[in-house]
């Protein structure tokens, strides 16, 4: 009944938050934009950037392009200034969400009076900080790491969904224990806490759904979007690639099966 009870918490939460489609898609460098400019770094290091739409410089070297590369330039330039900012905003909208539901799971379950309330907060403020510094947004600039967009579809990294896990998995398991007295003789009244449990669990899921489901539908969708205009760029990249040797060795952006 225990296993039950803490599957089901699982489920209420994953289904609320994270999205159910894939895109396989990562950043190699970080890309940092502003209004004029769009920087490809590593470790703090400018590999090249772009001004304005027309005007590429490559560790140091300004080049002179010829005019299909100036319109796969402007292409990109204009793809990267318009998804990034969305890009940001999209990822912390979508933390927010996953944490907030979280929470209200477990606040609805204990209360924030109990001490294992603590230790799940602190996980969760541990994942925000994740994504804060994978995903900036300052008043001059938007800024996204590298190995920031792996599974994007999920809007939070597989190291952070372990974490929230993990931390649900031994509050609950430990409140679930308390509740039923590790008793073993499966008496009514603990039998009776368990049921009751198990019903306003789905009383929550039900009004989670409520709440939630709007927001983590529109959410998927931009984030369907977003997929499928980084495809795009990818391909815009790769020609720019083929086309500019000095960019050969930078591959910013993967997609597909070129995803490690």
């Amino acid at each position: 009944m225990l296993k039950t009870l803490m599957t089901s918490c699982l489920l209420l939460v994953s289904s609320s938050c994270f999205a159910d489609f894939e895109c396989d898609m990562d950043l190699q460098q970080g890309i940092l934009v502003n209004d004029n400019q769009i920087r490809i770094v590593e470790d703090y290091r400018t590999l090249y950037q772009i001004n304005g739409d027309n005007q590429l410089i490559v560790q140091g070297d300004w080049l002179m392009l010829n005019e299909q590369q100036n319109q796969l330039l402007a292409e990109f330039s204009h793809g990267i200034h318009y998804a990034m900012p969305k890009m940001v905003l999209l990822a912390t909208e979508g933390v927010d969400i996953a944490i907030s539901t979280v929470e209200n799971v477990y606040l609805g379950l204990v209360g924030e009076d109990h001490t294992s309330y603590k230790r799940l907060s602190s996980a969760l403020k541990r994942v925000k900080r994740k994504v804060g510094k994978k995903f900036i947004h300052t008043e001059d600039y938007y800024y996204i790491g590298p190995r920031s967009l792996e599974n994007v579809d999920l809007l939070v990294d597989a190291k952070m969904e372990e974490e929230i896990e993990h931390a649900i998995k031994t509050s609950i398991g430990g409140i679930l224990s308390a509740i039923a007295g590790l008793t073993s003789d499966g008496d009514a009244q603990t039998q009776q806490r368990m049921d009751n449990l198990s019903l306003r669990l789905e009383t929550m899921g039900a009004e989670i759904e409520r709440q939630v489901g709007p927001r983590a539908q529109t959410l998927r969708n931009k984030a369907k979007w977003f997929c499928g205009k980084m495809k795009r760029l990818d391909d815009v990249e790769n020609q720019l690639r083929k086309s500019i040797p000095q960019l050969q060795p930078f591959d910013v952006i993967v997609t597909g099966h070129q995803v490690n």
